[in-house]
């Protein structure tokens, strides 16, 4: 059964880095598992699976534009330090949600000054072409719920 629109397909991964480090990978005993066409996935990945079968293994390269997006810039920005009241420490690396005109977002803690903290509201893989390893261990016909829903039944909960 080929990977096609209102399907679930069932894989095994590998993300890495330009350098080949790895950034992600799933368990061994517990592959991935998502609604084909839901947008549940980055979408140059998507794309790359459709019309594959269980299987298949193949590499993928998915390009900033068909992944996280570019990096935006402005998204980097100074903020009082005052605004992160509540937590005991503030350090780089850090993530919290932040609540910004286009809504909530998590934004990631670049640098500690004495009255200021730089934050970072781009997603941590944005600007970065990912390299994906993929083994598709299944494909099935979707419920009918989970076309309802556009995702793989029990996510969530």
């Amino acid at each position: 059964m080929d990977i096609v629109a209102a399907r679930v397909a069932t894989f095994h991964y590998t993300l890495t880095d330009d350098d080949g480090n790895v950034i992600d990978k799933s368990p061994q005993d517990r592959p991935l598992s998502y609604f084909h066409g839901g947008g549940n996935i980055v979408p140059g990945l998507e794309n790359a699976l459709e019309g594959r079968k269980a299987g298949d293994s193949l590499k993928v390269d998915v390009k900033p534009e068909e992944g996280y997006g570019l990096r935006n810039d402005s998204l980097v920005q100074a903020v009082p330090k005052q605004a992160f009241q509540g937590s005991d420490t503030i350090e780089p690396g850090m993530q919290f949600q932040a609540h910004g005109g286009a809504g909530p977002m998590l934004v990631t803690v670049v640098e500690v000054g004495e009255t200021e903290v730089t934050i970072d509201g781009n997603h941590p893989l944005a600007g970065k072409t990912l390299h994906f390893a993929i083994e598709i261990v299944d494909v099935r016909e979707a419920s009918e719920e989970e076309k309802q829903v556009g995702q793989v039944a029990g996510l969530g909960e």
